[in-house]
């Protein structure tokens, strides 16, 4: 039935990797099922005949699918079913797009939709560079016009040593989380998170993750001599030579002009008239030009800067190429907030708001990963007044996911751990003014509303990107803290953030078709001295160190801990009891399974009461311990005694004192204090205590005589010795 099935067997890290082809979606220009180690991924790549009308980019999608029966778990919610990406399947998605979109032909307008669907997780195998391969073999056997293939791999850092695809539990205790994407001659795509680490291990790290990647680039070149389909042709939307020749000298002069500010409103409005007097002397000639203006203007803009860059050292701004911006910080811009930050650099400005809660308000997760909550979240959001641009507010797209992402990965490595700060961390970052570099600007401002915030960060962290820019002759010049031009019209966006100490994350962009090891150890080096001088002459300069406290509104945590067969007794029957204490208190209260206990309140006061009646319904008395408690209520046969916060015991009568006591009433009432001590839990599980047992004993000390009847006993209520009342007969 399948004629044309293949299996195609290698190795990566030690684990088997298979590819089978010819068996499903026969439909799609090209699929493959991925296997790796018990991973598997259905990769179909799809295009479609023709291009749309009014195309004027490509229009590619990649869609990274979780699927929950791929890790044994049914969905939450009550749809029980997968509904919108999660944000690491987004992120995920945006990871295989960037190096794949490079590759294709810069004229194609095909819509192009790549589907990597997740059936099974093995956690030893990552499902997302099982993912971009698949995406890889897809393309490349597919008819789709692509100048692939392209391969990646995942590499730690693991005691010390750099280790290719690390398992589930090297990830566990790896400094570092670098994803490697490239092909045979070169790395398409860096992207990392790390654990403070230098300059030289990342280097190392990309250089032997491109080692890998050559051999995995030449095992996909062996799949598509075998099943590799011809690529089809296609209508090129190349603009056309001679009209753009022409119109570039017709405006050229005009559009350096334009160009030449560091002001992205002024140029904007001196462009418009240019675009103008375009359309108006060439409409006639060019019928088409209306409808490709939009690109004929960005392409002429792009050559002019490209020039500049290329031979004249010149940025739009006037800067120097290893020239940041002017830079400017400050905090506790917002009253009642519990931290905030803003960070400006040139034109481009982020306010970011940090917001402390308890740990029960960590973010639960339910995808595919092992990962079940995070701590901290950081949130980033760009409205259209940021860029001058007069739009309505949507949801956050994958841009602002992944940016608030990269944010929140930068900030991490410096984070205090759960037990030295016991609280759960929400930072959002917005974008109020964009000319370039929102992310790592992002990266500052949070430091910044952090340290406000009382947050007791290890090391403040920066973030600056590095842009390129290359010749056809392989010339190539790179340039710090790139603006909006600079990053539309240059070849690379290369963020880095960090410490003085090393990088905590990496980000890269790119639109050509790779980098040399020469330009990566450029980046490295301009973005390192980027980031420590914006840590020394602007973050330290607005706020030395963090606060000594939390501000004043942000919740006050108290952390206790409680044996965990305590834990039914503090929830209560239906969380009675632990309502009760909300309630009482205003406290919030977060209990783990380990019986670790947060408790939370504005109000200092609020969380210590909270705090006490907790320890008192764990407290478990010690016999022979003295204590002093209220006595809560009077029965004849003795008083009840709160000797700890929820803990009563009886006294009996005949322990109330060292001599005879008739009524318990002579000597003890209600809302008195009496010193007991503990004598143990009966069978019945109630605690005994004894006033009688710290009084000296007195020397011939008498029992009361004997009533008429005999020694029979004291009766009452299980009395061990002494006399009986006598019955008394109902008169007539």
């Amino acid at each position: 039935m399948f004629d044309n099935y293949k299996i195609f067997e290698t190795t990566l890290a030690g684990r088997p990797l298979t590819v089978e082809t010819g068996k499903m979606a026969g439909l799609a220009n090209g699929s493959a099922l991925i296997r790796y180690g018990e991973t598997s991924i259905l990769a179909t790549a799809t295009a479609s005949a023709k291009p749309r009308d009014g195309i004027d980019f490509l229009p590619l999608s990649v869609d990274f699918e979780e699927r929950l029966y791929a890790v044994g778990r049914i969905p939450g919610g009550y749809l029980r079913r997968e509904g919108r990406p999660s944000e690491k399947a987004i992120l995920t998605s945006r990871v295989i797009d960037r190096p794949i979109r490079p590759l294709f032909p810069k004229d194609l307008r095909n819509d192009v939709a790549l589907n990597l669907m997740v059936l099974s997780v093995d956690n030893d195998c990552s499902p997302e560079i099982t993912a971009m391969i698949g995406a890889s073999i897809a393309l490349s056997i597919s008819d789709i016009p692509w100048n692939g293939p392209i391969a990646g791999v995942f590499m730690g850092l693991v005691d010390g040593e750099i280790v290719v695809n690390p398992t589930s539990e090297q990830r566990a205790k790896s400094d570092l989380e670098l994803t490697v994407a490239g092909s045979a001659k070169k790395v398409v795509m860096i992207e990392a998170g790390a654990n403070e680490v230098d300059d030289d291990t990342m280097f190392e790290a990309i250089m032997k993750a491109h080692e890998e990647i050559k051999v995995l680039c030449s095992f996909i070149d062996s799949i598509v001599a075998e099943v590799g389909k011809p690529k089809f042709d296609y209508p090129s939307c190349e603009l056309d030579h001679d009209m753009f020749d022409k119109i570039f000298d017709f405006c050229e002069k005009d559009v350096m002009v334009a160009l030449d500010t560091d002001d992205k409103t002024v140029r904007d409005a001196r462009m418009q008239p240019i675009t103008d007097a375009i359309l108006e002397k060439f409409s006639e000639e060019y019928p088409e030009l209306p409808d490709i203006i939009g690109e004929l203007v960005y392409k002429i803009q792009k050559k002019i800067v490209r020039r500049w860059l290329l031979q004249d050292k010149k940025r739009v701004d006037g800067r120097r190429m290893d020239e940041i911006r002017p830079l400017a910080a400050e905090v506790d811009l917002l009253p009642r907030v519990h931290g905030s930050g803003m960070f400006t650099r040139g034109q481009t400005q982020v306010l970011t708001i940090a917001t402390l809660g308890t740990v029960g308000d960590a973010q639960m997760l339910d995808t595919i990963d092992e990962e079940e909550s995070k701590r901290y979240m950081h949130h980033y959001n760009m409205p259209g007044f940021s860029t001058g641009e007069a739009k309505a507010t949507r949801s956050p797209g994958r841009r602002e996911i992944g940016h608030g992402a990269l944010a929140e990965r930068s900030l991490i490595p410096v984070l205090p751990s759960v037990e030295e700060f016991p609280y759960a961390m929400r930072l959002v970052s917005e974008v109020i003014s964009s000319n370039g570099s929102t992310s790592q600007a992002s990266v500052c401002g949070s430091t910044l509303a952090l340290m406000a915030a009382g947050v007791p960060i290890k090391a403040p962290v920066a973030g600056i990107s590095c842009g390129l820019i290359t010749a056809e002759d392989g010339s190539w010049d790179t340039m710090i803290d790139i603006q909006g031009l600079e990053d539309f019209y240059g070849d690379m966006d290369f963020k880095v953030a960090g410490t003085h100490k090393g990088i905590t994350s990496i980000q890269m962009d790119l639109k050509i078709d790779g980098l040399t090891p020469e330009i990566i150890k450029a980046a490295f080096e301009m973005t390192h001295k980027g980031r420590d001088y914006i840590i020394d002459e602007i973050i330290l300069k607005a706020i030395p160190a963090p606060r000594e406290e939390v501000n004043q509104y942000a919740p006050k945590m108290i952390i206790m801990h409680i044996k965990p067969e305590k834990i039914r007794e503090v929830i209560g029957k239906g969380g009675e009891v632990i309502q009760k204490i909300v309630a009482d208190t205003g406290a919030k209260i977060d209990i783990e399974d380990d019986g670790t206990v947060y408790i939370a309140a504005v109000n200092r006061d609020s969380g210590l009461a909270a705090q006490s009646i907790i320890e008192g319904i764990c407290f478990e008395p010690e016999v022979g311990a003295v204590y002093t408690g209220k006595v809560k209520r009077i029965i004849p046969i003795g008083a009840f005694v709160e000797f700890a916060p929820g803990k009563e015991g009886m006294c009996h009568i005949k322990d109330l004192s060292n001599t005879f006591v008739e009524k318990v009433e002579d000597v003890v009432k209600e809302g008195d204090e009496l010193t007991v001590k503990f004598m143990g839990v009966d069978e019945k599980g109630r605690y005994n205590l004894s006033a009688k047992a710290l009084l000296p004993k007195l020397e011939g000390e008498e029992r009361p005589p004997r009533r008429e009847g005999g020694d029979r006993g004291d009766k009452r209520d299980g009395g061990s010795r002494g006399f009986r009342r006598p019955f008394k007969k109902k008169e007539d």
